[in-house]
């Protein structure tokens, strides 16, 4: 029986409205003991004076690229890069090749992750078989090989029968449908459209591409009763359509990345290909949308939709470069910088969007610190500032917008049932 006892640390915990100077006893997997102090043996005694310690992070919406993209990322990179920053657990989207769209390819994901053992690897499962939009998946087969739900992701399901039926059957199942929103013939482009698309000489992605979909959703959660999920929002019309949808209570959630509360299509003028996404950066007006959502309740939580590609993938140019930028080993900073220091949440708020409420919403037993639960934390120093380095970076890919910029928080300690699989003290991560 091992233990590793935390000291000095200040806690925060949503689900008790806790934000206190604690420590924490851990034995085995589970925590044993709250208190203000905690005088007891412990094979680990870890000093926190300075830092903060929350549930751990959880990342329902990345993308690891195995099996069939592992010049991008593998689920060991993967991983290593999740827990680098603060992640413990992290569910993959099912853009693999082959389609996780059957148990045997879902076993292999999760088998391999184990092996891995750093954090906790819960994959979606593709709706339709390769998602290819004509054939449903056996969902019932599929979530007791594993899957911790469905989504075609990156591939809108056009078909709004097939789509009404996989949110009605995820429903029974106690699920859900996790919807990328987007209308492909609205939102051909590389770029949100306007006056910097313009400027650069690109095609523009207008953002009803991504505000019709996400009403069609909102129907069928309606009409239906079921619960349907929206992901990666990034317009000023998605948050008042999901607005006012749980003011109807329909039973829809949400979900947003740091850089649509961090940046605006301008950044593209910076970062170039590494600013490029799908949802795009929008306008200011849209930014400040999603805070207010943030703030209000709108959108219920935090994702990185982790996106990893090679740089010679990158490099083809903005028009023709894939979309998407990675995003564990920010996430955290970001939303420090962006969202906690200019007092637009508070601390508390943050672990409700990072930690509680994708537990609620993926119904597991994880996002709170409480004597008997789980030992899943996330530790971290709120105060430090640094310059982002690409060399910092994990990850086998290196595309992201933040490299150069200046961010605030960083993760310490990952700590995965009741093992530290990540210490910023450590060159190497387990």
């Amino acid at each position: 029986m091992s233990s590793i006892l935390l000291k000095n640390g200040t806690v925060i915990d949503y689900a008790s409205k806790t934000e206190e100077k604690l420590d924490v006893l851990m034995t085995d997997n589970k925590i044993a003991k709250i208190a203000k102090t905690l005088d007891v043996q412990a094979d680990k005694t870890i000093d926190c004076q300075g830092l903060y310690i929350m549930p751990g992070m959880i990342d329902m919406h990345c993308h690891l690229r195995q099996p069939g993209g592992e010049h991008k990322e593998t689920i060991e990179t993967g991983s290593k890069s999740a827990v680098k920053g603060g992640f413990t657990t992290i569910c993959p989207m099912p853009n693999t090749n082959p389609t996780p769209d059957n148990p045997e390819i879902l076993k292999r994901i999760i088998d391999e992750a184990k092996r891995v053992n750093l954090c906790n690897v819960l994959p979606y499962s593709s709706v339709t078989k390769g998602e290819k939009g004509e054939e449903l998946v056996d969902m019932p087969a599929q979530l007791e090989a594993g899957a911790i739900a469905f989504s075609d992701d990156g591939i809108p399901l056009t078909n709004s029968l097939h789509m009404r039926n996989a949110m009605i059957e995820a429903d029974k199942l106690g699920t859900f449908v996790s919807s990328h929103c987007e209308d492909k013939f609205v939102g051909a482009g590389a770029i949100n459209a306007g006056k910097v698309a313009e400027e650069l000489g690109v095609q523009g992605v207008y953002p009803e591409a991504e505000e019709i979909m996400a009403a069609r959703e909102i129907v069928i959660a309606s009409t239906n009763h079921v619960h349907g999920h929206i992901c990666h929002i990034s317009t000023k019309g998605t948050v008042a359509l999901v607005r006012d949808a749980k003011a109807r209570g329909v039973k829809i959630t949400c979900e947003t990345c740091p850089h649509y509360y961090s940046f605006t299509v301008e950044e593209v003028k910076n970062s170039n290909v590494n600013s490029k996404m799908n949802p795009p950066l929008r306008e200011e007006e849209d930014r400040q949308a999603i805070i207010e959502a943030l703030k209000d309740g709108t959108i219920d939580n935090i994702i990185t939709d982790h996106a990893p590609h090679a740089k010679e993938e990158k490099a083809k140019g903005l028009a023709t470069a894939p979309n998407g930028i990675i995003g564990f080993e920010t996430a955290l900073a970001a939303t420090i910088t962006n969202l906690v220091c200019p007092g637009h949440i508070s601390y508390l708020d943050m672990v409700k969007l990072m930690s509680y409420n994708p537990a609620k919403i993926l119904k597991i037993d994880r996002g709170e610190i409480k004597e008997g639960a789980i030992a899943d934390l996330t530790i971290f120093n709120p105060d430090e500032v640094y310059i982002y380095e690409e060399t910092s970076i994990v990850s086998k890919s290196k595309n992201t917008p933040w490299i150069g910029k200046k961010l605030q928080g960083k993760v310490q300690y990952t700590i995965v049932s009741g093992d530290v699989k990540y210490d910023a003290n450590d060159t190497e991560i387990a």
